[in-house]
């Protein structure tokens, strides 16, 4: 932590800044400041100053003015998020600017910057996709467009569309790569989203469409800013494109026609999707899309890596292959994924060959991997956590048995009835309640236990063929149930494979934990509830509410539990009310209150919660310490807090309630002026965020 000012006084202003007086600190206090995956991030409290700018040092770079959309305004808070930094040691610099000039400056502590891990497929061929270089900077010449809510209709680039060279100003980040789809221009393109944006008026049935006509010249790179950068309510499409990065994106309620979070759909190359966040999309008319439809499908597309993307309890996680009709020049990786309490599809395999490592199975409710059509499917030092079904082959093992003692394909063999593939498994591993089947096994694990094998041939119902070194071809003798389908050995032909570095599964439950999803983990968390999530494929209502009534952060991490949060108290109850159902009510002797808490930055400190079903608006905390609470006969709200920050009060539309411009003492809010209703109320105090759920009657 740098520490190099006063202690801001404890005292809040509703609706307006807190520290609103010019000059009265000669240097920003740097509440945090970090180094990321090549970026950094810092973030303070204004200090009165008219803005600041920002610069950075390091790695061969010396007092680099940063652009000034990466820098953002949250209520009282600032955040810089530096992005297109190789590895390597930074220092920030935040100066302040009043008047013009720049009065003061702040320096950071000395920053470390990894390395994105490029291993893959789509980085074959000597293939770099996106705007950047390998080692992490901008290719020379890309252009840079920053998109936000407010200029994603009106942003505009002078795109090169003939053979001529001839140049038009194209609008709108989807009439810009429109423009694109021409074939013409080969500057690498880099759209950087920041915020919460919504859909724009020129998408393509409700998708952002990258169609770059299959140019093996152009470049483009769509990424987040920042931990709080999302995509609401509208997908992305890829076709007939090469050489395409998306990265640092939050994927939720999309609706558009073909529903997929992000997919691809044809004849696309080099393409590599990292570290997102994939939430629930909007219910498909199908029984198995309540959750949405993909959340990252690809098809008929080759030379792909998708890595280090957080996957939050979707239905159907990565659908892989259609109608190839060939597993020849079809190469995917799968690597480091956190396929969070997601049911299915992890992948599902059509023909490719795909190599899936390192990724963490966190409660899986349905199975893990699942090959089809004559795939092969190279299953890699994953770790299985509670996943029911880890691997499956279409039509034999585990998918005729279900966990039964009698092979029947005509009322269990759900997971697919295609013939199938073939998979390859080395140093896996799984624990909890699972079942699996090993090739030429004398015993299985059937729910967790080991057990002999039976009347079961494993020779022929077997989920995987199990090997002992990483470099064994899998023999041609050993073939699918259905189709007799054999496995290729992609994995072991060094003309075909890239070179990696495999971390052990429990290696790589650290580095998914640490690093899957958008930086910091996002803005939007949810701690799911192993003892229901772990086997339950339904809509968690809860995390659907929270979700559809997100409309942006404010740049606070939003933090909520498949758990309730009750009062610690012995001499509290809780009593439903009536009119409001989905609300809750808190008595004790004293007083009447009406709220659900949480500590956002604390998610653990206590097994208890009481959330609403509604809104969603809960987490996992020890009530004693939310230092807020709602005293419902007053309307007022009383704050137990030092070295408070920003107080918000946000309906259930998401939008924030303008209160009362007046300066309020840190111990008491009137809240009387609001208006009968459910409410958020967000604190920023003594470095934490902290929010409530309260009713207004």
């Amino acid at each position: 932590m740098v520490s190099t000012g006063s202690k801001m006084a404890s005292r809040v202003a509703l609706g307006v800044s807190l520290l609103g007086f010019a000059g009265a600190y000669a240097q920003v206090t740097l509440s945090s400041a970090e180094g990321w995956l090549e970026s950094v991030f810092a973030e303070w409290a204004s200090d009165g100053s008219d803005s600041y700018n920002i610069y950075y040092s390091g790695a061969g770079a010396s007092n680099v003015k940063v652009d000034a959309p990466l820098i953002r305004k949250y209520g009282s808070k600032y955040r810089v998020d530096v992005v297109g930094l190789k590895a390597g040691s930074y220092t920030l610099k935040i100066a302040s600017v009043k008047g013009g000039k720049e009065i003061a400056s702040t320096n950071s502590k000395s920053l470390t910057v990894k390395a994105h891990d490029r291993a893959g497929f789509a980085f074959s061929n000597g293939r770099v996709p996106g705007a950047y270089k390998a080692d992490g900077t901008l290719k020379d010449g890309a252009v840079v467009l920053y998109i936000t809510e407010s200029t994603k209709n009106s942003v505009t680039m002078d795109v090169t569309t003939s053979a001529k060279g001839a140049k038009t100003t194209c609008k709108s980040f989807q009439g810009i790569l429109n423009c694109y789809k021409k074939g013409y221009e080969t500057v690498p393109l880099d759209l950087r989203f920041i915020g919460n944006v919504t859909d724009s008026d020129s998408l393509v049935q409700g998708d952002m469409m990258i169609d770059l006509n299959g140019s093996e010249k152009s470049y483009v790179t769509v990424e987040g800013i920042g931990n709080d950068a999302t995509v609401n309510g509208w997908g992305i499409r890829i076709k007939n494109a090469q050489n395409v990065e998306i990265r640092n994106l939050g994927v939720m309620n999309v609706d558009s026609k073909e529903g997929d979070n992000i997919g691809l759909q044809q004849d696309n190359q080099y393409v590599w999707v990292h570290n997102n966040d994939f939430f629930y999309g909007h219910a498909g008319s199908d029984k198995d899309q309540v959750k949405g439809d993909g959340a990252l499908d690809c098809k008929l597309s080759t030379y792909i890596t998708f890595s280090y993307n957080h996957f939050w309890d979707n239905g159907k996680s990565n659908l892989l292959g259609l109608k190839e009709g060939t597993s020849e020049g079809y190469y995917i990786t799968y690597h480091h994924n956190w396929y969070d309490h997601s049911d299915s599809r992890h992948p599902r395999v059509r023909y490719y060959s795909a190599h899936v490592y390192n990724n963490y199975y966190d409660g899986n409710a349905k199975y893990g991997a699942g090959s089809t059509l004559g795939s092969s499917v190279f299953m890699e030092a994953n770790y299985f956590r509670n996943c029911k079904y880890p691997m499956m082959t279409s039509l034999q093992g585990t998918d005729v048995y279900a966990s039964g003692t009698k092979r029947d394909p005509t009322n269990n063999g759900t997971f697919s009835k295609e013939a199938g593939g073939t998979i390859k498994a080395y140093n896996n591993y799984m624990e909890g309640s699972y079942t699996f089947i090993p090739y030429g096994a004398s015993k299985y694990i059937l729910k967790g236990e080991e057990t002999a094998i039976g009347d079961i041939d494993s020779k022929v119902d077997f989920d995987a063929y199990v090997v002992t070194s990483r470099d064994a071809k899998v023999p041609a003798t050993v073939k699918s149930y259905s189709g007799e389908n054999t496995y290729n050995n992609f994995d072991t032909d060094k003309s075909i494979m890239y070179s990696y570095t495999v971390d052990s599964p429990e290696q790589a439950v650290a580095n998914v934990r640490a690093y899957a999803g958008r930086v910091q983990g996002g803005d939007f968390k949810w701690n799911f509830d192993n003892s229901v999530d772990d086997a339950s494929s339904d809509v968690n209502q809860k995390l659907k509410d929270a979700l559809m009534a997100y409309k942006g952060s404010n740049g606070e991490v939003m933090e909520y539990s498949s758990s309730s949060v009750k009062p610690e108290s012995s001499s509290s109850s809780v009593a439903s009310s009536s009119s409001e159902s989905s609300s809750s009510s808190v008595s004790s002797s004293s007083e009447k209150q009406e709220s659900s808490s949480s500590n956002v930055d604390n998610p653990e400190s206590s097994s208890s919660a009481e959330g609403d079903s509604t809104t969603g608006f809960a987490a996992t905390v020890a009530y004693a310490e939310v230092p807020m609470r709602y005293v419902a006969r007053d309307a007022r709200l009383k704050i137990f807090a030092e070295d408070v920050r920003k107080l918000s009060v946000v309906g259930l539309n998401g939008r924030k309630v303008q209160l009362a411009t007046e300066t309020v003492s840190q111990s008491s809010v009137d809240l009387s002026s609001l208006k009968p209703g459910i409410y958020l109320v967000r604190l920023v105090a003594g470095g934490k965020a902290y929010q409530q759920k309260i009713v207004k009657r």
